[in-house]
């Protein structure tokens, strides 16, 4: 689709339609954060998981950067470039621990870290929605 072609459609959509798009973009946001900070507690010992141990590689790390990642995916802060890291950890997690065991995700137990790959390169394009600091500190610099 051309850019042409691409701000027709936005055109035709309405102003309700890019409201409604912006809100369901940032409640998916805050949703996916959040089910992915739950995988950082884990990994720190929450959940009925022994923590992973201080300083091993690549689960204590691969923990604090989901920890951290998490809550700034949360509260919609430097989204873009955090959801690059976070994709990128999700992609190395899908296909150093779990390709190995079987060549697709259902084999591999890997749709989870499949998924949260995808999902954050699509927060890394199409950035953190309507209600999300990142708005709120453009529209303040305007």
């Amino acid at each position: 689709m051309t850019q042409t072609a691409a701000a027709t459609t936005n055109a035709e959509a309405g102003p309700t339609t890019a409201k409604w798009q912006g809100l369901t973009l940032s409640v998916v946001r805050v949703v996916i954060s959040f089910l992915f900070l739950c995988h950082g507690l884990q990994k720190m010992g929450f959940f009925d998981k022994p923590a992973v141990p201080v300083g091993t590689w690549p689960g204590w790390y691969a923990g604090v950067i989901e920890l951290v990642g998490s809550v700034l995916i949360l509260l919609g802060l430097f989204t873009r470039p955090v959801a690059v890291l976070l994709s990128g950890t999700m992609a190395y997690a899908y296909f150093v621990v779990h390709q190995p065991d079987a060549l697709l995700p259902l084999q591999n137990k890997g749709e989870t870290a499949a998924l949260y790959s995808w999902i954050f390169l699509l927060f890394a394009v199409v950035g953190p929605g309507t209600y999300a600091l990142d708005t709120l500190l453009r529209r303040r610099r305007s």
